[in-house]
């Protein structure tokens, strides 16, 4: 009886002798700070976080960054608790961080989304995958008891320089995980959506990454002063983007890139790793992962898949979780702001995705039954749907008809001829993107209640009947509109919207109101002088009706029974994209006498929104 009280007594000691934190990670493994030398002889900073197990040898497992490796000083541990990494400490995996090239701690020349040559010739031609690959080499061969296998992955820029790493093809690169890949920033993500400026991303980002960084250093720059925290008020202070660049000043480089660089030209095409993605050796597997209310890069994550996909022969798959930006890596994916995912979906991907995806190919452990090719999770229902196909098996084209009198409807209509609606675009009140007032872009406005536009006169508001079954949509949108405009150019927002029933609650969330609540399912911007090229812009002509096709970003929803679909058409969403003079010109260069009125004109049964529906 004495001896079981003492184990007893002994059961919380061990508990908390297991507890994962700062003190786990210092007596289990043991961190050092290199400098590994690239073929032209830079030398990028190195942390290394290396298992003191050593009664085997252990993969490697690096993610290559421009936001630092913090926390620096080999006798300062970076903070492995939150979300599931820190299994992959508990799995005796070697970790490394590294500052990319021209960032931080690492020497050389920093720039942004470095374009991929495919043509090298000399020790001086550098680029992402050679540094990756002159990384991976000296690791292998200097790291004590690896095991030869390397894993890359890393989430936003991080996962940008995850699809360099793919395209380093280093024989001991085993796996590649592109997680919310920075991948054309012209067409889909971050800075440019459709040609439309994401202005208030671009200039809260780079008005502070931007600054330039003549030394190797580990303090990072500070942000812009913001004169009030309202940024709604900010921007439209500010009147221009000639504005915002006279706020910028003379050493942002990339922000002069960005006005330099209008449209879609050669500058832009070589920074999209899209083209490029045919060089991946077939034997390297690839796991993109992304999130389906991504504010940032939904897009890339999406796309990089398909052209993967499209254009070699590996083995690549897919993960589409209801997240925001990384929110897979938090460790909670139970809902995004006042929408419930029912399950904590980011437990999952980590148990059945994530973990199993490296164990096998890094340490020939476990299997990978539990990934196919399509890993999707579908809102509405809240179920993951796994798939051999993307989209899946038996989904069909609907076309989902604009009709008079705000009516939705998947059958088309006899209208009068040439029957529309109207609104006037003000770009003095443009249509706030969210409806309260914020600091800086918020991550929840991807599934935010749009009852607030939908009261606006220059919201366009069309609805279904109620639903008597439910319609699942998986796959890419496609805006088919016919509209007239009164000047010489607009942009053009598309919203598909789920509207709750009357009395819909969840049990979990009372702190909102959420019958008929209008989900923002997926809402796209497209500027309308690319309507023809991207490459090269065309105005409008008057009050001559003109087509617009362009393609949503990919969703992944169940609007149930008893709910109803709608669509919203505006011609601004602020301060989230830049505001359009509404006439034909270089935006870049606008000054705020350059802004004016428009009518825009959206013509019933010859406007349709194309859904991928499942059967």
């Amino acid at each position: 009886m004495k001896k079981l009280c003492c184990l007893l007594l002994l059961i919380p000691i061990l508990s908390v002798a297991q507890e994962f934190d700062a003190a786990w990670v210092a007596n289990h493994y043991t961190k050092t700070e290199v400098m590994i030398p690239m073929r032209d002889g830079i030398k990028l900073f190195t942390s290394i976080y290396a298992p003191k197990d050593n009664a085997e040898k252990h993969p490697i497992l690096i993610t290559r960054t421009p936001y630092s490796c913090a926390p620096y000083g080999a006798a300062n541990t970076k903070d492995f608790s939150q979300g599931h990494r820190k299994e992959y400490l508990k799995e005796n995996y070697i970790i490394v961080t590294q500052d990319v090239r021209g960032r931080w701690m690492s020497e050389g020349e920093f720039m942004d989304v470095r374009p991929y040559n495919s043509n090298k010739k000399t020790n001086t031609d550098v680029d992402e995958a050679s540094d990756t690959y002159d990384a991976i080499d000296w690791m292998v061969k200097n790291i004590p008891n690896n095991n030869g296998n390397v894993g890359v992955f890393g989430i936003s820029y991080p996962g940008f320089y995850s699809t360099m790493a793919a395209l380093s093809n280093h024989p001991a690169l085993k796996a590649v995980s592109p997680q919310a890949p920075v991948t054309d920033w012209f067409i889909g993500d971050d800075f440019h959506h459709n040609g439309a400026f994401m202005m208030m991303d671009a200039f809260a980002f780079y008005s502070g990454f931007g600054k330039p960084r003549p030394a190797p250093t580990t303090i990072g720059p500070t942000g812009f002063p913001f004169a009030t925290n309202d940024h709604y008020e900010f921007y439209l202070r500010a009147g221009s983007l000639s504005k915002l660049t006279e706020f910028m000043g003379d050493s942002i480089a990339f922000w002069k890139d960005l006005m330099a660089h209008p449209n879609y030209d050669d500058w832009w095409k070589a920074r999209n790793p899209r083209n490029f993605v045919q060089h991946i050796t077939p034997t390297i597997p690839t796991l993109v992962v992304g999130g389906l209310f991504d504010a940032e890069d939904c897009f890339g994550a999406w796309n990089l898949y398909k052209a993967i996909e499209t254009k070699t022969k590996n083995n690549n798959k897919i993960v589409m979780g209801p997240w925001y930006h990384g929110q897979w890596a938090s460790g909670n994916g139970k809902n995004l702001g006042n929408v419930q995912f029912e399950s904590n979906t980011a437990e999952w991907y980590a148990q059945n995705m994530e973990l199993p995806f490296f164990n096998f190919y890094l340490k020939g452990k476990g299997n990978i039954n539990t990934i196919q090719e399509a890993n999707i999770f579908f809102t509405g229902e809240n179920q993951w749907h796994q798939s051999a196909t993307w989209p899946l098996a038996g989904t069909t084209t609907a076309n989902l008809y604009l009709q008079a009198k705000g009516k939705l409807s998947f059958s088309p209509v006899s209208n009068a001829a040439n029957s529309f609606a109207e609104y006037t675009s003000d770009p003095a009140k443009p249509v706030p993107y969210t409806e309260d007032v914020h600091t800086g872009r918020t991550r929840e406005y991807m599934t935010d209640d749009q009852r607030f536009a939908a009261r606006r006169p220059d919201v366009l508001v069309y609805s279904s009947d109620i639903l008597t079954e439910a319609v699942t949509v998986g796959g890419t949108l496609t805006a088919n509109l016919k509209v007239s405009i009164s000047g010489t150019d607009a942009d053009f927002v598309v919203k598909l919207i789920d509207v709750f029933p009357d009395q819909f609650k969840y049990a979990e969330n009372k702190q909102y109101l959420m019958d008929g609540y209008q989900m923002l399912v997926r809402g796209e911007v497209f500027r309308g002088k690319y309507r023809n090229s991207f490459e090269k812009p065309e105005p409008f002509i008057p009050n001559q009706p003109t087509t617009i096709k362009f393609d949503l970003p990919d969703i992944a929803h169940t609007f149930k029974k008893g709910h109803r679909i709608m669509v919203q058409i505006q011609s601004s969403w602020f301060p989230l994209v830049d505001r359009n003079p509404q006439q034909f010109m270089n935006i870049y260069t606008a000054t705020e006498k350059d802004f004016k009125k428009a009518v825009i004109k959206i013509f019933d049964n010859a406007s349709f929104i194309q859904l991928p529906v499942v059967k």
